[in-house]
Order: C-alpha cells, then sequence, then structure tokens
C-alpha cells in the first residue's frame, strides 16, 4: 500500500473522506469528523502521539481509517472487543475498499483459543486414544465436536466467529488451544495448515491488521513477538486501556488453571498419582485465596498463600520431568505431549514471579469465593507501554469518553502528545436535558433509597416508560425494580432475566418498557428513537475504594489520587451512561442524576465537563414537563 492522491496531505485526506461518506446511507456533514482526521493525518506525518475524544455520532472509525490508510503506514487497529474487531473487518474496511479508491490489504488477528486447532480435531477424532476420555464426553458435547469438525473442513479461517451457532464450552475446549498451550508451528504436523498461523501470515502480509487489545496488550507483554511490525497504532475505546493493560503485562494464577492443566496431562500421562496430585492443587489454592478475595496482599506474599504456591511450582517440575521422559513414535501423542509441557512450563514460569514478588506491582486477590483468582499486576503501566509502544511507533487513542488523565496514567509524555476534543454533531442543548436531583440525601444516607424510589416513580411516569435506569449495584437495582413493579403500570425488565442481547431487543421493541441494569450496560446499548427518552443513574460512578489494585495506586499517588484516579474514572462511567441516550440527530430526552454531589460536591465541574453539553436543570418539574412534551 501506498500515500494515495495528489496534492497536500490534509487536501487528500479530506477528498478520500468526502469521496467515502458520500458513498454512505443517508450521508451528511460532520465537522468533527473532518477535524479529526486532520489530526490524525498530522499525528501520523508528524510522529507524535494523538488522544482523541469524539462524540457519538462523529464518524470516528472513518476518522482514523481514511487519513491512516492513505499515509501508506503499516498500522494496527486495536479494538476493546471482539465485536468490535469483527465489525472492522467484516462492514468499515470491505467499505473502505470498495470507495476509498486505494489498494490495500487488511487482516483480522485472535488469540489462538478462537480459532479451531487441526491437530485437536485430529486426536478427537482419533477413536485409538483411549486418554482423550470419549466416553466421559457428553452425547451433545460428541455431537457439537462432529459438528465443529465439518464446519472446519470447509471454513478458510477456522474462526469461531464465522459461526451461526454458540458451540457449549466443553466443545469447543475439545478443539482448540490456548497460546499457553500451543508449542507452536514449528512443531506441529499441522503447524502449516492451521488456521491460528494462516490468520498470522496474513497479519504479516497485510497493511491493516485489526486485533482486540488484549491480545496488543500480549504482544507488549512478548516483547513485540506476536504481532507483525508497524509504524502506527490505532486504540480505539481507549478509556479502557490501561486497565487491559494491566491485566495482560500482569499475570494471574486461578484454581481452574490446574484442573485444566491436570486434564491436559491426563491425555498423554496414564498416572492418576500426578494427575491427581496437579488436581489438588486447584482445591489448596481455592481454600487459601478464598478468605483474601477483594485483598490486597503483602509484596512478600502471606505464608498461608507463599507456602501453597511454593509446593504447587515443586509438584508442576515432577511433572514436567515426567513429561519429557515420555517416549513416542505416535505423532499424536507427541502432540499431546508437547502441548502439556508447554502448558506446565508457562504456568511454572507465573508461579516463580508470583513468589518472588516483583517491584512495582502489586499482588491481589480478586474473583469470588467459589473462583478466586491471585493476580499481579504492575501499579503503572506507563514503564512497559513506553518501551513497547510509545518509542517504538506513533499511537491514536480514540473514545467516545476519554478520561482526562489517560495520556499520564499510560506513560506517555506530554511533550510527545496533542490531545482534542473534536465534540459530537448532535445538538445536545435542544434535545437533551441533564438533571441533578440536588435536593436528596446523600447517597449513603439511609434514606436516600425511599426518596430516589419517588423521584425515579415522578420521572417514568412523565416519560411514559421509555427509561434506562443504572444502578452501580444489583442491591439498588433489585430494590429499585421490585419497588417500581408495584407503583407502575409499565412493564419494567432487570438484567437478571435474560441474556444482554435478548433483553435490549425485549426494551427497544415496546417503547413502554422500563429496562434496570447495572455497570455492564454503562455502554454497549445503543437504542436510537423515542423507545429510550430517559437514562437514570442512581449515583456517581466512582470505583470501589477497597479495589486492591487501585488502592495501591493511591497510595503511590498519596494527596493526589482523588484528582487522578477517581474524578477521571468516574467522570468516563458517567459519561458512558449518558452516552446511551442520544444515539442520531433526531433523539431527545433526559439524563438524570439522583446523586445531589453532581450538582454540590467541589469537584462536580471536572465530571460535568465530561458530560455532553445539555441542557441542565436542578427542577424536577422543568425535566417533566420535557418528557411530556417529547414523548406525547
Amino acid at each position: 500500500m501506498s500515500a494515495a492522491g495528489a496534492g497536500p496531505p490534509d487536501i487528500r485526506t479530506l477528498s478520500a473522506l468526502s469521496t467515502v461518506t458520500a458513498a454512505l446511507d443517508k450521508s451528511e456533514e460532520r465537522p468533527g469528523q473532518h477535524e479529526m482526521a486532520l489530526l490524525v493525518e498530522q499525528a501520523i506525518l508528524n510522529k507524535r502521539h494523538l488522544v482523541v475524544q469524539a462524540g457519538t455520532g462523529t464518524g470516528k472509525t472513518l476518522a482514523y481509517l481514511v487519513p491512516a490508510l492513505t499515509s501508506g503506514s503499516p498500522v494496527v487497529i486495536a479494538t476493546a472487543t471482539k465485536a468490535l474487531q469483527d465489525q472492522l473487518a467484516s462492514k468499515d474496511l470491505p467499505f473502505l475498499a470498495d470507495h476509498l479508491g486505494i489498494d490495500f490489504d487488511w487482516a483480522i488477528l485472535k488469540g489462538r483459543s478462537n480459532y479451531v486447532c487441526l491437530q485437536r480435531l485430529r486426536e478427537v477424532a482419533n477413536p485409538d486414544q483411549e486418554q482423550l476420555d470419549l466416553d466421559r464426553i457428553a452425547v451433545t458435547t460428541k455431537a457439537e465436536i462432529d459438528k465443529l469438525a465439518e464446519w472446519a473442513g470447509t471454513s478458510t479461517t477456522g474462526d469461531a466467529a464465522e459461526l451461526n451457532w454458540t458451540p457449549t464450552d466443553a466443545a469447543w475446549r475439545s478443539v482448540s488451544v490456548g497460546s499457553d498451550e500451543c508449542p507452536g508451528a514449528d512443531r506441529c504436523p499441522l503447524g502449516e495448515p492451521c488456521f491460528a498461523e494462516q490468520a498470522r501470515r496474513r497479519a504479516q502480509a497485510a497493511d491493516v491488521v485489526v486485533v482486540n487489545t488484549h491480545l496488543y496488550g500480549l504482544h507488549v507483554a512478548s516483547e513485540n513477538a506476536i504481532l507483525p511490525d508497524h509504524e502506527v497504532v490505532v486504540f480505539d475505546e481507549a478509556h479502557v486501556l490501561e486497565d487491559i493493560m494491566s491485566d495482560t503485562v500482569g499475570i494471574e494464577i486461578s484454581p481452574g488453571r490446574f484442573v485444566a492443566l491436570s486434564s491436559t496431562i491426563r491425555r498423554i500421562l496414564d498416572d492418576p498419582k500426578t494427575t491427581g496430585s496437579v488436581a489438588e492443587i486447584a482445591e489448596t489454592l481455592r481454600d487459601v485465596l478464598s478468605p483474601h478475595v477483594g485483598e490486597r496482599l503483602t509484596t512478600s506474599l502471606p505464608d498461608s498463600i507463599q507456602e501453597p504456591l511454593a509446593a504447587a511450582r515443586l509438584t508442576l517440575g515432577n511433572a514436567s520431568d515426567e513429561l519429557i521422559a515420555i517416549e513416542t513414535n505416535n505423532e499424536d501423542a507427541k502432540q499431546r505431549r508437547l502441548r502439556a509441557q508447554t502448558m506446565t512450563g508457562r504456568l511454572i514460569q507465573q508461579l516463580d514471579i508470583a513468589v518472588e514478588g516483583r517491584e512495582g506491582y502489586v499482588a491481589f486477590v480478586s474473583g469470588s469465593s467459589d473462583s478466586p483468582r491471585l493476580e499481579v499486576a504492575p501499579l503503572d503501566v506507563g514503564p512497559v507501554m513506553d518501551e513497547g509502544v510509545w518509542k517504538r511507533r506513533t499511537a491514536i487513542l480514540t473514545s467516545a469518553t476519554i478520561p482526562s488523565s489517560l495520556a499520564k496514567r499510560v506513560g506517555i509524555a506530554s511533550d510527545l502528545v496533542d490531545a482534542a476534543d473534536v465534540g459530537s454533531p448532535f445538538d445536545y442543548e435542544s434535545n437533551s436535558m441533564l438533571y441533578c436531583a440536588v435536593h436528596l440525601p446523600n447517597p449513603n444516607a439511609s434514606e436516600f433509597r425511599a426518596r430516589a424510589n419517588d423521584e425515579l416513580e415522578a420521572l417514568i411516569k412523565a416519560a411514559g416508560g421509555r427509561t434506562l435506569a443504572l444502578f452501580t449495584s444489583y442491591r439498588a437495582m433489585d430494590e429499585a425494580a421490585e419497588e417500581m413493579r408495584k407503583r407502575l403500570t409499565v412493564p419494567v425488565l432487570t438484567q437478571r432475566e435474560m441474556p444482554k442481547t435478548a433483553l435490549v431487543k425485549a426494551f427497544s421493541d415496546d417503547e413502554s418498557t422500563c429496562l434496570f441494569a447495572t455497570a455492564g450496560l454503562f455502554q454497549g446499548v445503543d437504542v436510537p428513537g423515542g423507545t429510550l427518552s430517559l437514562v437514570v443513574i442512581d449515583r456517581i460512578p466512582f470505583p470501589r475504594p477497597d479495589d486492591p489494585l487501585l488502592s495501591a495506586r493511591r497510595d503511590q499517588l498519596g494527596r493526589t489520587a482523588f484528582s487522578e484516579i477517581d474524578i477521571p474514572r468516574a467522570s468516563m462511567m458517567l459519561a458512558q451512561a449518558a452516552g446511551r441516550l442520544i444515539r442520531s440527530s433526531t433523539d431527545t430526552g433526559v439524563v438524570a442524576v439522583m446523586d445531589p454531589r453532581l450538582g454540590k460536591a467541589n469537584y462536580r465541574w471536572d465530571i460535568v465537563r465530561a458530560l455532553p453539553p445539555m441542557k441542565r436543570t436542578r427542577h424536577r418539574s422543568e425535566v417533566e414537563n420535557f418528557l411530556r412534551r417529547i414523548t406525547g
């Protein structure tokens, strides 16, 4: 791929953008999109990082894709979710290939566990391999495996996203491998036709590679060993970048990993004592970690955890020795041995890291008492990102809502980055209203919930249903839903009742319906039109004060922690929630926040400024009149 067209870069970029947007259905002028495209173009030309907030409706995907493609630079686009990744590869990039007038190749690349493993398929299909314990697999699972094998024979990618049905976890695990288990293409007889390896080869040859941010984090953690060389990286939905990088450059040790390892070893090693001892680690780990769920641990782990980890390390070392000693001429058996060795070796490495207590990292226990996880994460992802990203290539960080402290939190030096907010094309001032119920008591007061329910009832009645009510806890959601069902005649759905996709569809299909949900629906819900006319948020979504990783970061920052961590995160989450309201140029409605701190606290403007520029009011009567007018 080479830079296209003639003339100055800015004219070339805007011309190319106009060409592709003219081909869109309902094409319209978007000044923010043009502004962002020029900013991206200049960032690439000048090799300066860019953090750009682009509100809903801006068309940010084309705003970064067009200048990236016209620049002729190899590009990696990292998205926060696989759904966004699939949308780019199946919709946006093919559209540009048809209308941009530039020849370019693109590829989508995911982690290995997203692709069917041909070697595993061959092993499962071999009835002579007793170690697979096929008799223990449910009949329905066997049928799914047969169906997956048939599909793999016709698929060109082996990507689970291609399936028009959803296999059970047991079936998919039987025909796939994770990155911690795969010994690599050069050690596998089916390494050449391997779907994951084919995807990597396509990525090596492509001008644009689309990955999810988690995989990019693994690329950084592996010292740039996974993805092809690239000059530009775009982080879409960049507001979650710090958290995802913390997850991927740190380690996680859970009981489930030892159960999976025991199963993998059992496929090649007929030694109940060894496989049983590996499986027993899971129970021991669950017992010692469960009392510490939600806790931050000392740098040198407590003896109650350190000693079982050291014993687990010894057990895995013995298992590794037994695996090395296995001799076989059967190729499938060799592959099972290699996978078991690889998985064992990588878990040993992580046990060593956990036991040694790395400087600059914090250990904590996450998950639940039934499924606890020991995590060791960096206090500051900045240094590893500086070495792995910022010093190597130009980065574009974009989202509809970006925390004010993002660049600093991920380690970009202030003199190497530009920041911009290109706004949104929507007329928030005329079409929407931000209401803060300043007369309510503080959310921690005993009378808050009852008073908030009265407020919620009045607002929903004025809106005629049409409400998305978002809560910061399941308990608050359940209590409000129970109370509203007593008081209202409109249907009230909650997040507990059905999967997200079905839930949003049921809400969208009936204008009178109300949907009550928690933080999981603060983002990713797109319901344009009159079905959603009121978004209610019960309180400012500050992060939990007892979050172990964030508490360690707060301690590190000291007095500035609240302004550098809590306020930016709360602002971003509240802006994401408020962003559910206006999804098109004709949408109208109200965002109501029950938390009076939004109107009274000395930090209130830091949060309000992060929200769309809606008309503001403290008077419920004004809100009720507005709702009746737009829904009547």
